[in-house]
């Protein structure tokens, strides 16, 4: 598998093939469509008022529960919403989307396309794009973790006793949660929508009815509230400016999830329900503190009478449950494309659903992700302690799709640099800001998502490198086939009935496969076919240009199978479609399918350091098999080993 520029094929044996962008997004109405975004876009940042407020006034930060705080910390949440969600995502960072998908690895292939391969800009845009879905990754861990936590928490407000309940109940949820994964979320899912409504509406009205016993908080509007708070107490509103980040980790879903509902939806959703509701409460917990300071231990629960609490806990407990489930899913999506771009080794990926592509599961990350989770559990017990570990990677990837979306507003959009000087430069000085107030978090927990997206970025990288060093060798050793074929036909070994496939990594070059069984069998079957399957970096490809061949010989054909960073190669479909499209048969009882299967050893090369080659080499040997990710009948598969010097 490699990242190629869909526009041209490197092979020169096959004419270019036209791509284009087949829609995957859900069906249905406007409104359907926003009521299915607002259940699976919003839920990370619809459920940040547990926790994001009574975070900005812990004692910690060294902040006084005062009127021009409680209005500073107010008017910076506002205008958080305002510039960050709003103008960026929504308005600017959405419109960078790779044929309809968004996400940091999709606008890393966009970016990709106007770069030389192998270029310093090329190897600047990937690094960053591998880094910005590494921390992606890091996020992952505290969110499930973060929110499920904070909503069981509300039963302290109940009673007391029920402290000791808090982490069990916590445990049990998320346990529950992974291991519900694996039945999808086809069936749940259209609750999902409906819920959330139902969690926006509740919130939204919670914050209608503490301002309207104190209306002059929304005073807190006015911009002059944030400037006098950062003026005034710099240091303390520097402080501050970390937790009230928490208040928008989940802007990155927006611009992720496009793909399955489009642009319009989601802004329908932002602008017409979530961001009106995050703001009631947000405003309405700010009338209820300085009214009852005492509140401050819990502003989210206290808002609501005692009687009103324990429902309360149940629907967060809910809500929190769908922000998770949708984060969860997002690992997936993330992972598969990372194995299809090359980032990643292959894994085994369980399709969900027959209706919807992107309903997927990948049982390792999931376990992974599972254990994980527990021990952050575990280990912080509590979301005040949590807090202080989130946010230092979300912020670190906004900062990486500022820099991203410049290069494709200056290569693809062809602005003028001022102009990307003025609206990006705006935007990268808020990221910074926030960036740099997450960096006091590092020795209070944010060295955790930081240690975990470090790791997986040294995993991607070494993965890639080396899987490009295994193309090097393989070319630089290989046999062209274009001269390969009329050699051998000169003096053509014995032929037998029935089809071979060869599986081939490198469209020119002779498949190591066929050498080896040539060598040892000595025969060759009747119809023979060179199979080549590329992943683009485009979403998705329409089926009916998927593939392209090219008779090399009678009985023997070159045929190119390519594929978008969001589709699954499936060989039983392919062969299928080679049959119904170009008349070439290949009945499943006279086939055979031929892959190589690679013993790697490690030698000492310049390229590679000898513990990062004996890491690649473990990687390799505990990657699913080809012939597994690529969904080939076992009972077809002939597998030929061959030993490889890195």
């Amino acid at each position: 598998m490699s990242i190629s520029n869909p526009e041209y094929s490197h092979s020169k044996f096959l004419h270019p093939i036209e791509f284009d962008h087949e829609t995957h997004h859900f069906k249905g109405s406007l409104t359907a469509m926003v009521m299915l975004a607002i259940g699976i876009v919003f839920g990370d940042i619809g459920t940040s008022p547990l926790y994001a407020l009574k975070t900005c006034f812990d004692p910690a930060n060294g902040i006084a529960l005062t009127h021009d705080a409680v209005y500073g910390v107010l008017s910076m949440i506002f205008w958080t919403f305002v510039i960050v969600v709003s103008l960026k995502y929504v308005a600017f960072v959405m419109r960078a989307n790779n044929h309809g998908e968004g996400g940091i690895l999709a606008l890393m292939a966009l970016a990709l396309r106007t770069a030389k391969q192998g270029s310093v800009q090329a190897l600047t845009i990937m690094f960053l794009g591998v880094l910005g879905a590494c921390l992606f990754y890091g996020d992952a861990v505290i969110t499930p973790a973060i929110s499920v936590l904070s909503a069981i928490e509300g039963l302290t407000v109940v009673s007391p006793d029920f402290s000791q309940m808090v982490l069990p109940l916590t445990l049990v949820i998320l346990v529950g949660l992974f291991l519900f994964e694996k039945k999808g979320t086809e069936i749940v899912g259209i609750f999902f929508g409906p819920i959330m409504v139902i969690w926006f509406v509740v919130i939204g009205a919670m914050g209608a009815y503490q301002i309207a016993q104190g209306p002059e908080i929304l005073m807190a509007f006015s911009p002059w509230y944030a400037l006098h708070f950062m003026v005034q107490d710099s240091a303390i509103a520097f402080a501050v400016t970390g937790a009230v980040f928490l208040v928008v980790t989940g802007a990155e879903a927006l611009y992720a999830d496009m793909g399955h509902f489009g642009i319009r939806p989601i802004r329908y959703a932002w602008f017409l329900l979530v961001l009106p509701a995050l703001l009631l409460n947000y405003f309405g917990q700010g009338a209820l503190l300085l009214r009852d300071p005492q509140t401050v231990s819990n502003p989210f629960f206290l808002m609501v009478p005692q009687f009103l609490t324990l429902p309360l806990v149940l629907l967060s407990t809910i809500a929190t449950v769908i922000a998770s489930q949708a984060c969860i899913s997002g690992a997936y999506s993330m992972t598969s494309e990372a194995i299809l771009l090359g980032f990643m080794p292959r894994m085994k990926v369980v399709h969900t659903s027959e209706r919807e592509i992107g309903q997927i599961y990948v049982p390792f990350i999931n376990w992974v992700l599972c254990v994980i989770v527990v021990i952050v559990v575990l280990a912080f017990r509590k979301s005040d302690n949590l807090a202080a570990a989130y946010g230092i990677a979300v912020s670190s990837t906004m900062l990486i799709t500022s820099v991203l979306t410049a290069v494709v507003m200056r290569k693809t959009w062809q602005w003028r640099i001022s102009s990307i000087a003025v609206v990006v430069g705006a935007f990268v000085v808020v990221d910074i800001g926030f960036f740099s107030a997450n960096l006091s978090k590092i020795l209070e927990g944010g060295w955790f998502p930081l240690a975990v997206a470090s790791v997986l970025f040294l995993l991607m990288v070494t993965w890639y490198q080396g899987r490009q060093l295994l193309r090097s060798r393989a070319i630089s050793n290989g046999i062209a086939l274009e001269d390969f074929i009329p050699s051998l036909l000169q003096h053509p070994p014995h032929r037998i009935e029935g089809t071979s496939v060869f599986l081939t990594a490198h469209i020119d070059f002779v498949p190591p496969a066929m050498l080896h069984n040539l060598k040892h069998n000595r025969v060759l079957h009747q119809q023979v076919i060179f199979l080549k399957m590329s992943t683009w970096d485009i979403p998705y490809v329409k089926s009916h240009r998927r593939i392209a061949v090219k008779e090399m010989s009678p009985g023997i054909y070159l045929v190119r199978a390519v594929y978008g960073f969001k589709e699954t190669p499936d060989v039983g479909l392919l062969m299928a479609a080679l049959k119904e499209e170009h008349g070439i048969d290949c009945p499943t009882m006279e086939t055979s399918f031929f892959m190589a299967r690679d013993s790697l050893v490690v030698k000492e090369i310049p390229q590679m350091s000898i513990w990062r080659e004996s890491l690649f080499v473990w990687m390799m040997q505990n990657a699913s098999r080809a012939s597994d990710f690529f969904r080939v009948d076992s009972d077809r598969l002939i597998e030929i080993g061959a030993k490889i010097e890195l």
